[in-house]
């Protein structure tokens, strides 16, 4: 795969980062999606700094994601439910051949 090397702004700062060419698009959604966030945090509470905003928006993703993880973790379980049913259907229905 091509690394490339994209800057990105992330309150009021810059980062060099290196990274996969097929990621590029992601990186950038991620960083405007961030930038929003940091705004609509900005508008919405008082906040001492950009390190305050970027908190509360941190804590907002990782329970997001926790939440999500959940989901496919349950989602998950109960295919494998379904699908040890239907193989038990399967079974008895050969055995009966």
């Amino acid at each position: 795969m091509e690394e490339i090397s994209i800057t990105v702004r992330i309150a009021d700062r810059q980062y060099k980062l290196t990274i996969e060419k097929d990621e590029e698009e992601i990186f950038r959604r991620a960083t405007k999606l961030l930038s929003e966030k940091l705004m609509e945090y900005a508008q919405n509470y008082a906040f001492k700094d950009k390190q305050d905003l970027l908190a509360l928006v941190a804590l907002q993703y990782t329970t997001s994601s926790l939440k999500f993880e959940e989901q496919l973790s349950f989602n998950d379980n109960e295919l494998v439910m379904k699908l040890s049913e239907i193989d038990n259907v399967l079974n008895k229905n050969i055995s009966s051949f």
